[in-house]
């Protein structure tokens, strides 16, 4: 009984937020956390990247953000990745990390982590490249 509220918990923290998670990671160097999920209204996967410790100076912000800017990143499974304004984080510990080399592919996203940086694409082979020194949206 114990396991059936806490998975109704789950559920519902999950419909009430809009989306579903699909899987996520993080970077070996505890950096950089992913998270792929799929809006329940739209059925669409997205994923979400946070960077947690950012170097380079990211672009002005935009007049209608209020919250959180340049350290989000986002891709749909079609189109360009674009930087977010956030008010939370992916942020989680406890994600799997994704070791240097290794692929992580889930919702038509695909990610590889190297020393140097995280490169993500979508179905488009649009997405981003993330460091902490530099980050690069394609």
């Amino acid at each position: 009984m114990k396991r059936c509220v806490v998975l109704a918990l789950l559920l519902s923290t999950a419909l009430a937020q809009g989306y579903f998670e699909l899987g996520g990671f993080q970077t070996p160097s505890g950096n950089i956390y992913c998270v792929a999920y799929v809006d329940r209204l739209t059925q669409e996967a997205g994923l979400r990247c946070d960077l947690h410790k950012n170097q380079a100076r990211p672009p002005a912000k935009p007049k209608d953000c209020e919250l959180d800017w340049g350290n989000a990143f986002g891709l749909g499974e079609r189109g360009k990745a674009q930087r977010l304004c956030v008010g939370d984080t992916v942020a989680d510990p406890r994600l799997p990390v994704l070791a240097y080399g290794k692929v992580w592919s889930e919702g038509g996203f695909r990610c590889e982590v190297t020393p140097a940086r995280l490169r993500c694409t979508n179905r488009d082979k649009r997405g981003f490249e993330l460091a902490r020194a530099a980050q690069k949206l394609f």
